[in-house]
């Protein structure tokens, strides 16, 4: 596999009311059919809420929903009985299985910035599950923070094989990547980085299959996906 750096600026943007969105990969109204995810990755939407708006009570089935809260607090409500506050700093994970319908709602009154991704689940229809968990890195930057897995050594438990981790790196650190798949996918913040003679800044993300090393070029957070080669 080579190396693919895919810019920010040919993600889709969706302004709509009171959602500012950017779908790395074709979502709702956005198609791009070079973007349809990457391996198991299916979505990456960086949504900005308005305040006292949000997402109505609305279903998912057979999708590892990540949701990753940079600014703001979303409330959080679904059919498994859950009703919680994700804040800045924080992750949920939602296992939608069988079927499960929720609300996300910016019920402050400045805009929350968040991360959506989706993950295909390797089992159908499995019993839907809701987890959460406080995890900032840049209380403890420099180093990876394992988000989701599918063993017991992450904070949260993902139907499939794959990682998600998450770092601040300071400008000049290194952080090396040592993959348990095939396919690694990058995904920047904030900031700019260097792996190998590619330069990802803020928005980008970096496709490649090597093992490698990522240099900060100034202050940036990144998410990391160690992903399974996507079966055709």
């Amino acid at each position: 596999m080579n190396a693919f750096l895919h810019h920010a600026e040919n993600r889709g943007h969706v302004q709509a009311g009171w959602l500012d969105t950017k779908h790395s990969f074709s979502f709702g109204s956005w198609y791009d059919p070079k973007y349809m995810g990457v391996s198991v990755l299916r979505v990456i939407n960086d949504d900005t809420i308005a305040a006292h708006h949000g997402f109505g009570t609305h279903p998912h089935e057979n999708m590892e929903i990540l949701t990753c809260v940079l600014d703001g607090t979303i409330s959080h409500k679904d059919s498994m009985g859950n009703e919680r506050q994700i804040t800045a700093g924080e992750w949920q994970l939602m296992s939608a299985g069988t079927g499960v319908q929720h609300s996300e709602m910016n019920n402050g009154d400045t805009p929350v910035h968040m991360l959506q991704i989706w993950i295909h689940p390797d089992v159908q229809d499995a019993e839907p599950n809701y987890q959460q968990i406080q995890c900032n890195p840049h209380q403890q930057p420099n180093q990876w923070h394992l988000i989701v897995g599918p063993n017991d050594n992450a904070a949260m438990h993902i139907r499939q094989q794959a990682e998600v981790k998450t770092a601040v790196l300071k400008k000049d650190h290194l952080l090396a990547v040592e993959a348990t798949q095939q396919v690694n996918y990058v995904h920047v913040i904030s900031g700019a980085i260097q792996i190998e003679d590619q330069i990802v800044k803020a928005g980008d993300a970096l496709l490649f299959a090597e093992n490698s090393e990522i240099k900060a070029l100034e202050d940036s957070q990144f998410i990391w996906f160690d992903l399974p080669q996507a079966k055709n």
